[in-house]
């Protein structure tokens, strides 16, 4: 007999988010946990998609434009792990992740500039939208055509509850940062915010109002928990091994992605989607000290797109800014001008920059660093599987320009 799966937690997608005591939106120690899990138990777990279902099925980037994104992330959780205590390690298997059978397609968006943003939105600032339909592995949409391709399926988000005292560490740290902040039109980090604040299963009102007073919000992932890290290779048969700093662990996941590339560029970049996740989980004792944990460590699984080294079509980006501008090993700025290059090759066979930035999000590129030592210039490079698309990418091969739609966009 195989080893049973156990639906610890079931979320219902008729009913608002913030009204469902088995989610939440914000890491602090006082997030009443929803469910206790046995040591190496195997347990299947419903996930909302990030925005709690804001983000619907149609042609329009109006919902992309007006999201409200105090609400992000809606996690499932948190789940206290049996023997877990402060100073083990948790050890995650994720064991299979899959959309719902009854919703089977995602989004990816642009997000407004001022409203969530991206990793190139002084370049591309405008809410737009690609909804991706789900057959099997494979994912299409009807606002990139003539690209299919694999989905690399993965949690974005896996983490635990940090202690009052390292909650309180995230809030001076990246309160400094905000304080430090002299770029007027530039949001370098979010300090806790009650509204929007979801805080699952709490019923007392002061437990409630604290909790939304001082909870740090889910949006970076930070070295003592993980949380969102985003990491699109923490995918089917990995294993990630989390930093426990509370009784219990208080496990928390979601924000499922159906496929993205690295980086995640357009900061809605993945094809975002509601989903179940099987997990196992298993304690190890002391394992904090033993491995001189400081943040998550992890094992890929062996199962991924595979495409083959030579049919990756490789673009360079260097710490020289669209205005000529030199920067000192900045692999930041040689990333953006890396997805540049790639934006400006595929626009020649009539993608519109929107479509390419998008589909560079959430396609299974490979964004690497190259180097980091040649003074001044950092180098990056992207590699895009030519076989996602129905047609020949190789530079040698004739451009037949296309008429290829467009992405949804919001209304002005």
């Amino acid at each position: 007999m195989g080893t049973r799966r156990i639906r610890t937690l079931r979320i219902d997608h008729e009913k608002p988010a913030w009204e469902q005591p088995g989610l939440h939106n914000r890491w602090h120690p006082d997030v009443p946990s929803v469910a206790t899990i046995a040591n190496n138990e195997v347990v299947l777990i419903e996930c909302m998609d990030w925005t709690g279902g804001q983000i619907k099925n149609d042609d329009s980037a109006d919902d992309l434009k007006n999201v409200d994104l105090t609400q992000i992330h809606y996690l499932s959780g948190p789940f206290d792990i049996e023997t877990a205590e402060p100073g083990d390690v948790l050890l995650v298997e994720i064991q299979d992740v899959q959309a719902l059978r009854d919703a089977p397609w995602g989004f990816g968006g642009v997000f407004d500039r001022y409203n969530g943003g991206g990793f190139l939105d002084e370049i591309y600032p405008k809410p737009a939208k690609a909804i991706w339909d789900f057959e099997g592995i494979f994912c299409s949409s009807r606002h990139i055509p003539h690209v299919r391709f694999p989905g690399l399926i993965h949690p974005g988000i896996l983490g635990t509850a940090p202690t009052a005292k390292i909650l309180a560490e995230w809030n001076r740290r990246e309160g400094e940062l905000i304080a430090a902040n002299t770029t007027a039109d530039r949001v370098v980090a979010h300090p806790p915010e009650p509204i929007g604040a979801h805080t699952g299963s709490a019923a007392q009102e002061t437990l409630k109002e604290r909790v939304a007073r001082e909870g740090a919000r889910t949006i970076p992932g930070r070295p003592e928990n993980g949380g969102n890290t985003d990491i699109k290779n923490l995918s089917r048969g990995s294993k990630i091994y989390l930093p426990v700093h509370v009784p219990g662990a208080k496990f928390s996941v979601g924000d499922l992605h159906f496929s993205q590339g690295d980086g995640e560029i357009s900061f809605c970049g993945a094809i975002e989607m509601a989903g179940e996740i099987t997990l196992k989980f298993t304690v190890l004792k002391d394992g904090m000290a033993k491995m001189a944990m400081k943040s998550p460590i992890y094992l890929p699984g062996i199962v991924e797109p595979h495409f083959g080294p030579s049919r990756y079509l490789t673009f360079e980006g260097f710490s020289v800014d669209e205005k000529g501008k030199q920067y000192f090993l900045d692999s930041t700025v040689a990333y953006r001008q890396t997805c540049i290059r790639a934006i400006e090759y595929l626009r020649r066979y009539g993608y519109s920059d929107y479509q390419v930035y998008l589909l560079l999000s959430c396609a299974p590129v490979q964004g690497h660093i190259a180097g980091v030592v040649d003074i001044p210039n950092a180098c990056t490079t992207m590699g895009i599987p030519m076989d996602i698309f129905d047609f020949d990418i190789r530079p040698e091969a004739e451009v037949v320009k296309r008429d290829m739609g467009n992405c949804a966009f919001a209304s002005s």
